[in-house]
């Protein structure tokens, strides 16, 4: 099998200052991932700038700030993105296809596996994929990390070797290095902790949504899937491949795990959870330092309305977040029985089809 990289651009590296597409820019792209395929890698892109592409040939003086702008500038905006990847990548003997998302579909088990599917044989054939946020019908105010999010969850679909998030930034500093003359690069991260977050500024760019805080956010969810993560710049010739190999002017976020089945994917960072169950210490040990399931004699308190089947998250005694997990009791009948040792339990619900609330194998730690 090919090595597959999976490649995050962003607004800002497409895009001119005041809007529109940087032809210059997306050639370039074009041709180090064309490299790429030279050296034997497996590429997928993933990338911004349909609205930035789209406000100035749609008539927008500005970035549009209302939704409906938005989406009529994506709608303009996605066609003049993809022509010029295609005129690009023909030059280099290769063929894109979109795909265009949006949060729903990540909750479905069924439509993130038919996705997967069509990725598959799209890669087969030699074709590169192309992903971005389906930006003219999202109702979320189109903030889906400016696509750092969807990167890191299309990385650990495909089981990429590495994630490569391209900034205006060589990487992650201690500081903000236009401001902070003595800021020094982080060249290596090997766990993402609160000084790191600490760390993260704001949007660095008038035409992206996305600021360092997003991609670290990124890195967090494909780290804990077993992907690896680059962050940093890309505007020379090699750049990609440098950072494709080990190198490249950015910081490297390690990982110490193997990659994530796709269930456990889905469950921790695609699917919605429904409801929520507050656990009490004894159980938190359990779910997340014993990987023992969870029995309704740890809950103490049930929050939402959801069924047998339906995904919860799980919190602790203080309110932090433990986990996801399926859940095996209809809300009501949880209620019912939360706080109750195993032999009650079977007392009150007489047709309980098994005994714990959420079994290991259908639960992921995310504290």
């Amino acid at each position: 099998m090919s090595k597959r990289i999976v490649v995050k651009i962003g607004s800002s590296s497409l895009t001119s200052s005041q809007g529109g597409l940087n032809r210059e820019a997306v050639a370039y792209f074009a041709g180090e991932l064309a490299s790429l395929y030279k050296l034997g890698y497996q590429p997928l892109l993933v990338t911004s700038g349909a609205v930035a592409a789209g406000f100035r040939a749609i008539g927008y003086s500005e970035r549009p700030k209302k939704l409906y702008e938005k989406q009529a500038s994506a709608a303009v905006g996605q066609a003049l993105l993809m022509q010029a990847y295609q005129e690009a990548l023909a030059d280099y003997g290769h063929v894109a296809a979109q795909i265009l998302l949006t949060r729903t579909d990540f909750h479905s088990r069924q439509r993130i596996g038919n996705a997967v599917m069509t990725v598959e044989e799209l890669l087969a054939r030699g074709i590169l994929p192309i992903f971005n946020e389906n930006d003219t019908v999202s109702v979320d105010e189109l903030k889906f990390g400016d696509n750092d999010t969807l990167s890191a969850l299309v990385a650990n679909l495909v089981k990429a070797e590495r994630l490569i998030i391209l900034t205006d930034m060589d990487g992650l500093y201690s500081a903000d290095p236009r401001n902070d003359p003595n800021a020094f690069k982080y060249e290596t991260i090997d766990e993402i902790s609160d000084e790191i977050y600490r760390m993260a500024g704001g949007s660095g760019s008038s035409v992206g949504t996305g600021g360092m805080r997003s991609k670290l956010d990124a890195a967090r969810i494909a780290t804990r899937g077993g992907v690896p993560v680059f962050i940093g710049r890309a505007s020379e010739a090699g750049d990609l491949t440098a950072a494709a190999s080990g190198g490249g002017r950015g910081t490297l976020f390690t990982t110490r795990v193997a990659s994530m089945p796709v269930k456990k994917q889905w469950l921790g960072y695609l699917s919605r959870p429904l409801g929520a169950l507050i656990v009490d210490a004894g159980a938190k040990r359990a779910l997340a330092e014993e990987g023992r399931s969870l029995l309704p004699v740890g809950i103490t308190a049930v929050e939402g309305q959801f069924h047998e089947g339906d995904v919860v998250e799980v919190r602790g005694p203080e309110g932090d977040i433990v986990g996801r997990g399926v859940v095996n009791y209809d809300m009501e009948d949880l209620q019912r029985v939360c706080g109750i040792p195993g032999p009650r339990v079977l007392e009150v619900l007489k047709d309980l089809h098994r005994l714990e609330a959420i079994h290991r194998d259908e639960w992921i730690s995310l504290g």
